[in-house]
């Protein structure tokens, strides 16, 4: 079979295959998105006092016993603090084939509400990277950085990969894609080549500029009331969130250690035979934190007879120890393309459930002012 990402129909029949398998809960057909399949909370939680990983040794549950000192039952839902480790065993297990390897990341939704998740597997030092032929459970760090969260059994933080050998595009093979299939856009034009940042991928920069009373981003408020991740729209980000104006010039000044949504200044277009993945953080892009890493779906603000010019990023950004200015255009944060095995028989769009397609607001779907910003 085809080297690259596993595709929506192969996903299917890795679930027939049991190289993802859920026991008596089953993975229902929604779980399964164009290039990843969703990935659900278990029945219990760890309320851990720091975070940890098992060495090659060991077992993720040998390693809680010792760090856990609460378990949350999680069937009827439960509030996870602010800034409290959290792991909680995943509904579903692997059984990879040797020549399969799984990538895991939060969910959008996730990273745009300050949440930080990453999947541990055992005798494992790596987070999110789950070797070829791993067999065995799944289990999922959750931190609340901003808001306290609620959350039940069954509701999915986050997503994974099947990935068979090699499948990053090099730089000069990104450029090649680029000039047939254009991957990033500026005022509705294809970005030109001489004009693309490149290096290990595509970088993204911010969009900041407008009149004085443009919004163009979010500042998180903290001690908020909690948020319901299992609820659709139905929050006013009045009360979760302060509206980013930009100063003159073109600027902001973020502050230390809150959390900002802002929007790329691109528009971001993933051709169907491709996966991007948004890399969580470049030294190179200064004192930020820049993005939880995340994944972009073959589709994502593609359009076949180009009527549409890409679909811009939402990036989740948080300044380290000082106050920080970022200028409009200023690139934060990078993008890696990856083949995929096959084209998928789904895109992402409509026909996928997406909620971020041609994005106008970089609010999560549990906020009023999202549900309002489609036409």
């Amino acid at each position: 079979m085809d080297k690259g990402v596993l595709p929506a129909q192969q996903l299917r029949d890795a679930v027939r295959s049991e190289w993802l398998r859920a026991g008596e809960w089953r993975i229902p057909p929604e779980a399964v998105q164009p290039a990843s399949v969703d990935l659900r909370l278990g029945e219990h939680a760890w309320a851990l006092r720091c975070s940890f990983l098992p060495d090659s040794e060991s077992t993720v549950e040998e390693k809680v016993a010792d760090l856990a000192f609460e378990r949350i039952d999680l069937r009827d839902g439960a509030t996870l603090e602010r800034d409290r480790p959290y792991l909680v065993q995943l509904i579903e297990a692997l059984s990879l084939p040797p020549q399969v390897r799984a990538h895991a990341n939060p969910k959008s939704s996730t990273g745009r509400l300050d949440v930080f998740t990453r999947v541990l597997t055992d005798r494992s030092h790596r987070f999110d990277e789950i070797a070829a032929g791993y067999e065995g459970g799944l289990y999922l760090e959750v931190v609340p950085r901003t808001f306290a969260i609620r959350v039940r059994t069954g509701l999915a933080l986050n997503q994974v990969r099947l990935i068979r050998g090699d499948a990053r595009l090099s730089d000069p093979e990104l450029l090649a894609l680029h000039h047939d299939a254009p991957l990033l856009f500026y005022d509705q034009e294809p970005v030109a080549e001489s004009e693309l940042s490149i290096a290990d991928g595509l970088f993204l920069s911010l969009d900041v500029r407008g009149p004085s009373d443009a919004t163009v981003g979010y500042r998180a408020k903290k001690n908020s009331l909690p948020i319901d991740l299992a609820r659709g729209a139905s929050l006013r980000w009045q009360e979760y969130w302060e509206p980013v104006h930009p100063e003159p010039g073109g600027r902001i000044v973020l502050e230390p250690e809150v959390f900002y949504l802002l929007l790329s200044a691109e528009g971001v277009s993933v051709p169907p035979c491709y996966a991007a993945e948004m890399l969580a953080y470049d030294p190179t892009a200064g004192e930020l934190r820049t993005h939880y890493a995340g994944f972009f779906d073959p589709g994502f603000g593609y359009s076949a007879d180009r009527d549409r010019r890409g679909a811009r990023a939402a990036l989740e950004v948080r300044a380290r120890d000082v106050s920080f200015m970022v200028e409009h255009r200023q690139p934060v944060c990078k993008l890696a393309f990856e083949r995929m095995a096959a084209e998928p028989d789904i895109l992402y769009g409509e026909e996928a459930g997406s909620s971020y397609q041609h994005q106008r607001t970089m609010l999560s779907k549990h906020f009023l002012e999202h549900a309002g910003a489609y036409p």
